[in-house]
Protein backbone atom coordinates (compact mmCIF):
# COMPACT_ATOMS: atom_id res chain seq x y z
CA UNK A 1 0.00 0.00 0.00
CA UNK A 2 1.00 3.59 -0.59
CA UNK A 3 -0.25 6.57 1.39
CA UNK A 4 0.63 10.12 2.38
CA UNK A 5 0.69 11.22 5.97
CA UNK A 6 1.19 14.67 7.44
CA UNK A 7 1.97 15.57 11.03
CA UNK A 8 3.05 19.13 11.76
CA UNK A 9 6.03 19.89 9.47
CA UNK A 10 6.51 16.26 8.46
CA UNK A 11 4.88 15.33 5.15
CA UNK A 12 5.62 11.71 4.30
CA UNK A 13 4.84 9.34 1.48
CA UNK A 14 5.04 5.74 2.69
CA UNK A 15 4.96 2.43 0.84
CA UNK A 16 4.64 -0.75 2.91
CA UNK A 17 2.63 -3.95 3.21
CA UNK A 18 -1.12 -3.77 3.77
CA UNK A 19 -2.12 -3.43 7.40
CA UNK A 20 0.93 -1.47 8.57
CA UNK A 21 -0.37 2.09 8.22
CA UNK A 22 -1.09 2.48 11.93
CA UNK A 23 2.40 1.32 12.85
CA UNK A 24 3.95 3.80 10.42
CA UNK A 25 1.88 6.69 11.74
CA UNK A 26 2.69 5.82 15.36
CA UNK A 27 6.37 5.76 14.44
CA UNK A 28 6.13 9.31 13.06
CA UNK A 29 4.62 10.48 16.36
CA UNK A 30 7.38 8.68 18.31
CA UNK A 31 10.22 10.22 16.32
CA UNK A 32 8.74 13.69 16.40
CA UNK A 33 8.18 13.47 20.16
CA UNK A 34 11.80 12.45 20.78
CA UNK A 35 13.18 15.29 18.67
CA UNK A 36 10.77 17.93 19.98
CA UNK A 37 11.53 16.93 23.57
CA UNK A 38 15.26 17.38 22.93
CA UNK A 39 14.67 20.83 21.44
CA UNK A 40 12.52 21.75 24.43
CA UNK A 41 15.39 20.78 26.75
CA UNK A 42 17.97 22.68 24.71
CA UNK A 43 16.67 25.07 22.03
CA UNK A 44 20.22 25.46 20.69
CA UNK A 45 20.01 21.88 19.43
CA UNK A 46 17.22 22.95 17.10
CA UNK A 47 18.90 26.02 15.60
CA UNK A 48 22.65 25.43 15.39
CA UNK A 49 24.30 24.91 12.01
CA UNK A 50 27.45 23.62 13.72
CA UNK A 51 28.32 20.03 14.72
CA UNK A 52 26.67 19.08 18.00
CA UNK A 53 27.97 16.36 20.33
CA UNK A 54 25.56 14.05 22.11
CA UNK A 55 25.44 13.27 25.81
CA UNK A 56 25.14 9.88 27.46
CA UNK A 57 21.57 10.56 28.48
CA UNK A 58 20.33 11.33 24.96
CA UNK A 59 17.80 9.10 23.22
CA UNK A 60 19.47 6.80 20.62
CA UNK A 61 17.79 8.70 17.77
CA UNK A 62 19.24 11.97 19.06
CA UNK A 63 22.67 10.39 19.44
CA UNK A 64 22.52 9.26 15.81
CA UNK A 65 21.63 12.79 14.69
CA UNK A 66 24.51 14.21 16.70
CA UNK A 67 27.01 11.60 15.48
CA UNK A 68 26.04 12.31 11.86
CA UNK A 69 26.33 16.04 12.58
CA UNK A 70 29.91 15.61 13.76
CA UNK A 71 30.95 13.45 10.78
CA UNK A 72 29.40 15.77 8.20
CA UNK A 73 30.22 19.09 9.84
CA UNK A 74 26.67 20.44 9.90
CA UNK A 75 24.03 20.94 12.59
CA UNK A 76 22.05 17.96 13.94
CA UNK A 77 18.74 19.22 12.55
CA UNK A 78 20.17 18.76 9.06
CA UNK A 79 19.34 15.11 9.68
CA UNK A 80 15.85 15.56 11.10
CA UNK A 81 13.93 14.42 8.01
CA UNK A 82 16.14 11.38 7.64
CA UNK A 83 15.76 10.62 11.35
CA UNK A 84 11.98 10.53 11.11
CA UNK A 85 12.10 8.50 7.89
CA UNK A 86 14.50 5.88 9.21
CA UNK A 87 12.60 5.52 12.49
CA UNK A 88 9.44 4.74 10.53
CA UNK A 89 11.27 2.28 8.27
CA UNK A 90 12.86 0.55 11.26
CA UNK A 91 9.50 0.16 12.98
CA UNK A 92 7.92 -1.25 9.80
CA UNK A 93 10.77 -3.72 9.35
CA UNK A 94 10.69 -4.79 12.99
CA UNK A 95 6.92 -5.36 12.86
CA UNK A 96 7.20 -7.56 9.77
CA UNK A 97 6.49 -5.48 6.68
CA UNK A 98 8.33 -7.15 3.80
CA UNK A 99 9.38 -3.78 2.35
CA UNK A 100 9.21 -0.08 3.08
CA UNK A 101 9.87 3.16 1.26
CA UNK A 102 9.57 6.20 3.49
CA UNK A 103 10.01 9.60 1.82
CA UNK A 104 10.11 12.66 4.02
CA UNK A 105 10.75 15.97 2.31
CA UNK A 106 13.02 14.48 -0.32
CA UNK A 107 14.88 12.15 2.04
CA UNK A 108 14.24 8.42 1.69
CA UNK A 109 14.71 5.41 3.96
CA UNK A 110 14.23 2.27 1.89
CA UNK A 111 14.46 -1.46 2.13
CA UNK A 112 13.34 -3.72 -0.68
CA UNK A 113 14.62 -7.03 -2.01
CA UNK A 114 13.40 -6.03 -5.47
CA UNK A 115 14.94 -3.13 -7.41
CA UNK A 116 12.99 0.11 -7.00
CA UNK A 117 13.38 3.08 -9.37
CA UNK A 118 13.92 6.21 -7.30
CA UNK A 119 13.56 9.46 -9.19
CA UNK A 120 15.13 12.67 -7.92
CA UNK A 121 13.08 15.74 -8.79
CA UNK A 122 15.51 18.58 -9.44
CA UNK A 123 15.69 21.84 -11.29
CA UNK A 124 18.15 20.27 -13.74
CA UNK A 125 17.59 18.56 -17.11
CA UNK A 126 19.84 15.58 -16.31
CA UNK A 127 17.39 14.26 -13.74
CA UNK A 128 14.20 15.08 -15.59
CA UNK A 129 13.59 11.59 -16.97
CA UNK A 130 15.94 9.27 -15.09
CA UNK A 131 15.82 7.28 -11.87
CA UNK A 132 18.28 5.40 -9.68
CA UNK A 133 17.64 1.65 -9.39
CA UNK A 134 17.93 0.89 -5.67
CA UNK A 135 17.59 -2.41 -3.85
CA UNK A 136 18.65 -3.28 -0.32
CA UNK A 137 17.52 -6.04 2.08
CA UNK A 138 18.57 -3.71 4.90
CA UNK A 139 17.55 -0.10 5.33
CA UNK A 140 19.46 2.34 3.15
CA UNK A 141 19.25 6.07 2.57
CA UNK A 142 18.87 8.28 -0.50
CA UNK A 143 18.84 11.89 0.70
CA UNK A 144 18.89 15.18 -1.18
CA UNK A 145 19.44 18.87 -0.61
CA UNK A 146 18.74 21.69 -3.05
CA UNK A 147 19.10 25.44 -3.24
CA UNK A 148 16.25 25.75 -5.74
CA UNK A 149 13.72 23.04 -4.83
CA UNK A 150 12.00 22.26 -1.54
CA UNK A 151 12.55 23.61 1.96
CA UNK A 152 16.14 22.53 2.56
CA UNK A 153 18.46 25.13 4.05
CA UNK A 154 21.42 25.24 1.68
CA UNK A 155 24.25 27.77 1.61
CA UNK A 156 25.54 26.52 -1.73
CA UNK A 157 24.47 26.77 -5.34
CA UNK A 158 23.59 23.22 -6.37
CA UNK A 159 20.35 22.35 -8.15
CA UNK A 160 20.47 19.02 -6.34
CA UNK A 161 22.94 17.23 -4.08
CA UNK A 162 22.15 13.59 -3.36
CA UNK A 163 23.97 11.21 -1.01
CA UNK A 164 23.69 7.42 -0.71
CA UNK A 165 24.45 5.73 2.61
CA UNK A 166 23.20 2.81 4.67
CA UNK A 167 23.04 5.32 7.53
CA UNK A 168 19.98 7.36 6.53
CA UNK A 169 20.59 10.18 8.99
CA UNK A 170 24.19 10.46 7.84
CA UNK A 171 22.99 10.60 4.22
CA UNK A 172 20.66 13.46 5.14
CA UNK A 173 23.37 15.45 6.95
CA UNK A 174 25.91 14.80 4.21
CA UNK A 175 23.46 15.92 1.52
CA UNK A 176 23.30 19.26 3.32
CA UNK A 177 27.09 19.36 3.60
CA UNK A 178 27.45 18.59 -0.11
CA UNK A 179 24.94 21.27 -1.04
CA UNK A 180 26.87 23.79 1.05
CA UNK A 181 30.17 22.90 -0.61
CA UNK A 182 28.90 23.23 -4.18
CA UNK A 183 29.10 26.99 -4.57
CA UNK A 184 29.59 27.05 -8.36
CA UNK A 185 30.53 24.81 -11.29
CA UNK A 186 34.23 24.97 -10.46
CA UNK A 187 33.70 23.60 -6.94
CA UNK A 188 31.52 20.63 -7.81
CA UNK A 189 34.28 18.05 -8.40
CA UNK A 190 36.09 18.70 -5.14
CA UNK A 191 32.77 18.82 -3.26
CA UNK A 192 31.59 15.36 -4.33
CA UNK A 193 35.02 13.89 -3.60
CA UNK A 194 35.08 15.44 -0.13
CA UNK A 195 31.62 14.21 0.86
CA UNK A 196 31.89 10.91 -1.00
CA UNK A 197 35.03 10.11 1.01
CA UNK A 198 33.37 10.62 4.41
CA UNK A 199 33.08 7.55 6.62
CA UNK A 200 29.79 5.80 6.00
CA UNK A 201 29.00 7.46 2.65
CA UNK A 202 28.65 5.06 -0.29
CA UNK A 203 28.39 7.63 -3.06
CA UNK A 204 27.02 11.02 -4.06
CA UNK A 205 26.00 13.14 -7.02
CA UNK A 206 25.57 16.88 -7.47
CA UNK A 207 24.42 19.27 -10.21
CA UNK A 208 25.30 22.92 -10.60
CA UNK A 209 24.78 25.02 -13.70
CA UNK A 210 25.77 22.88 -16.68
CA UNK A 211 27.85 20.38 -14.72
CA UNK A 212 27.06 17.06 -13.03
CA UNK A 213 29.58 15.24 -10.82
CA UNK A 214 29.44 11.80 -9.21
CA UNK A 215 31.72 10.06 -6.75
CA UNK A 216 31.78 6.58 -5.23
CA UNK A 217 29.15 3.86 -5.48
CA UNK A 218 26.17 5.50 -7.18
CA UNK A 219 23.23 3.22 -8.18
CA UNK A 220 22.56 2.54 -11.84
CA UNK A 221 20.64 5.31 -13.58
CA UNK A 222 17.81 4.22 -15.89
CA UNK A 223 15.29 6.06 -18.10
CA UNK A 224 12.08 6.89 -16.24
CA UNK A 225 8.97 8.93 -16.88
CA UNK A 226 9.07 11.25 -13.90
CA UNK A 227 6.25 13.39 -15.26
CA UNK A 228 5.51 16.72 -13.65
CA UNK A 229 6.41 15.68 -10.12
CA UNK A 230 6.03 18.36 -7.50
CA UNK A 231 8.01 16.43 -4.87
CA UNK A 232 11.75 16.37 -4.91
CA UNK A 233 11.84 12.58 -4.79
CA UNK A 234 9.37 9.95 -5.87
CA UNK A 235 9.10 6.39 -7.20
Amino acid sequence: MRFRFRYMESILTIVCDEGFRGIAEDAVFEARNVIESRISEDPFFGITYEPYHSSGRDHPLIRRMCDSSVVSGVGPMAGVAGAVAVHVAERLKAEGSSMAIVENGGDIALYSKEPVPVGVYADHPVFRNVAFMVESPGITGICSSSRTVGHSVSFGGSSISTVFSDDVILADCCATALGNLVTDEDSIGEAVETVGSMDGVKGCVACCGGKVAMFGDVPEMVPADCGDAVERTHW
